[in-house]
C-alpha cells in the first residue's frame, strides 16, 4: 500500500468515533463489552506504532490499534522496542550461506516418528482456554500449560544426556503472558550460530474481550513445531549448531513478543543464521490443491529458496509462492533486526482461513477443511529445518 494512502486510512481509523465500540451495534458484531474479568487492557493507553512505508512511528491508542487491525492494517507496535534493527546493517556484511540439504536419511528417520494424535491432543487442550490473549489471565494460564507440556515432553522423551543440554525458559514481558524459549545447545566448539523455529502462542478475537480459541491462528503452528520438537528430542537430536524453538507472546498486539526477543538477541549480538515462522498450518480450503504457502515478501530470498528445497525433499505436498504483506507475522521482527527469516503458511494467502480466525469460530471442529494431517506436513518441515541447518552427526 502506498504510504500516502496508508496514512489516509490510518487517519480515518483514528477519527472513527469511540461510539463505534460503545453500547451500539458494531461492524464487529453485537454488543461489545469494554472489559472482562482477568483482562489488563486499557483501551485508551497510547502506543507507538510503525506503519508500512513510514520511518517514524505514530501514536495510537490500544483501541485505535484494534480498529486498524479490523481494517487490515498491519503494523509493528514499537513502544517497547523502538531501537530494534539499529544494528541490522552490520549483519548484512557477513550473510550466511545455505548448502544443499544432505541429511536425507537422518531427517526421514525422525519424520517417520511424528504422530497426528499428539497434534490433536495438544490442540484440544491449547484451545480449551477461553482466550490466549496476551493481556488476559487465561492467556497467561495457556502459556504456563505450554511451558509445562514442553518440560514434560523433554523429561519423557529426551535421553538424560540430551536433557542436560536443553534449557526451557520463560521470556518475560511487561504484560502477564511470557514468550517461551527452548534451546538445544550445539556440540561444535567453533560454530556460534543459532537456528530458530518459531510460532506464536497467543490468540485474539477481533474484539479482544470475546472468546478466541485460536485453533488455526496460531494453535496449529504452535502444535506443529511442538510435535517436531518431541520427535527430535526422542531421537536424541544433538545438533552441531544450537537450535531453538520459540513460542512468542503478543503477536496479535503488533509482534510485541518476537520484537522483544529479537531485540534481546540483537543486543547480545547472537548469531542467528536462520529463523523460520509457522503461523497457521491447518487449513486446506475445499476445492483447492493442498500445498504449503511459501511467503516471498519481507523475507530472506536465499533462505526462502532453501525452504522450498526442504518442502520438495521431505514433504508429501508441493509449495506455492504467496505474499502476506508488511509485519505479517513474527518472522518480520527478525527481518527487522537484520536476521535471515522465512515464513511458511497453510496455503496461498487468499486460500487461507480468513473466515474463522480472530473469532470464536477458530476451532478445529468447525470444518473438515481443518486438517491435522496438513499440520503434520509442517512438523516435517520444522524437523528438516532443524536437522539440515543445525547439523547432526548421529555417530557423535
Amino acid at each position: 500500500m502506498k504510504a500516502a494512502a496508508l496514512l489516509a486510512l490510518v487517519s480515518a481509523v483514528v477519527a472513527t468515533p469511540l461510539s463505534l465500540y460503545d453500547n451500539e451495534q458494531s461492524p464487529l458484531g453485537d454488543f461489545l463489552p469494554k472489559s472482562y474479568p482477568g483482562f489488563d487492557l486499557d483501551l485508551t493507553a497510547p502506543r507507538l506504532v510503525l506503519l508500512d512505508g513510514q520511518d517514524e512511528p505514530v501514536v495510537m491508542t490500544e483501541l485505535e490499534k484494534i480498529q486498524a487491525k479490523v481494517r487490515g492494517i498491519r503494523f509493528f507496535d514499537v513502544t517497547e522496542t523502538p531501537d530494534l534493527g539499529s544494528h541490522a546493517h552490520l549483519r548484512g556484511v557477513k550473510k550466511p550461506s545455505y548448502p544443499a540439504p544432505n541429511s536425507t536419511e537422518t531427517v526421514r528417520s525422525v519424520i517417520d516418528t511424528l504422530e497426528i494424535q499428539n497434534l490433536r491432543d495438544g490442540l484440544e487442550k491449547f484451545t480449551s482456554f477461553r482466550t490466549r490473549y496476551y493481556r488476559s489471565q487465561t492467556g497467561k494460564e495457556s502459556q504456563q500449560w505450554l511451558l509445562k507440556k514442553i518440560t514434560e515432553i523433554t523429561k519423557k522423551f529426551a535421553p538424560k544426556s540430551l536433557q542436560d543440554l536443553i534449557s526451557i525458559q520463560e521470556f518475560p514481558h511487561s504484560w502477564a503472558q511470557s514468550s517461551v524459549i527452548v534451546r538445544i545447545n550445539g556440540s561444535s566448539p567453533s560454530d556460534d550460530g543459532v537456528v530458530v523455529i518459531g510460532a506464536h502462542l497467543d490468540s485474539t478475537n477481533t474484539w479482544p474481550f470475546l472468546p478466541a480459541p485460536g485453533a488455526d491462528d496460531d494453535g496449529s503452528g504452535s502444535m506443529s513445531i511442538l510435535e517436531a520438537y518431541r520427535a527430535l528430542v526422542a531421537a536424541g537430536f544433538h545438533p552441531e549448531r544450537a537450535v531453538e524453538f520459540h513460542w512468542y507472546s503478543a503477536e496479535e498486539g503488533g509482534l510485541l513478543g518476537s520484537q522483544a526477543v529479537a531485540r534481546a538477541y540483537e543486543g547480545r549480538n547472537v548469531n542467528v543464521v536462520a529463523m523460520s515462522q509457522y503461523d497457521m498450518t491447518a487449513w486446506v480450503k475445499r476445492g483447492t490443491r493442498e500445498s504449503v504457502g511459501i511467503i516471498t515478501d519481507y523475507v530472506d530470498p536465499d533462505l526462502t529458496e532453501y525452504n522450498k528445497k526442504l518442502v520438495d525433499l521431505y514433504l508429501d505436498i508441493p509449495w506455492a509462492e504467496t505474499k502476506c504483506g508488511y509485519a505479517c507475522s513474527d518472522h518480520a521482527s527478525w527481518g527487522k533486526a537484520g536476521y535471515p527469516s522465512v515464513f511458511t503458511i497453510e496455503a496461498t494467502f487468499e486460500n487461507s482461513n480468513h473466515g474463522n480466525i480472530h473469532s470464536a469460530n477458530d476451532r478445529y471442529d468447525i470444518s473438515d477443511e481443518f486438517s491435522f494431517s496438513h499440520m503434520l506436513e509442517f512438523s516435517k518441515l520444522a524437523v528438516s529445518f532443524a536437522v539440515e541447518l543445525g547439523g547432526w552427526r548421529k555417530d557423535n
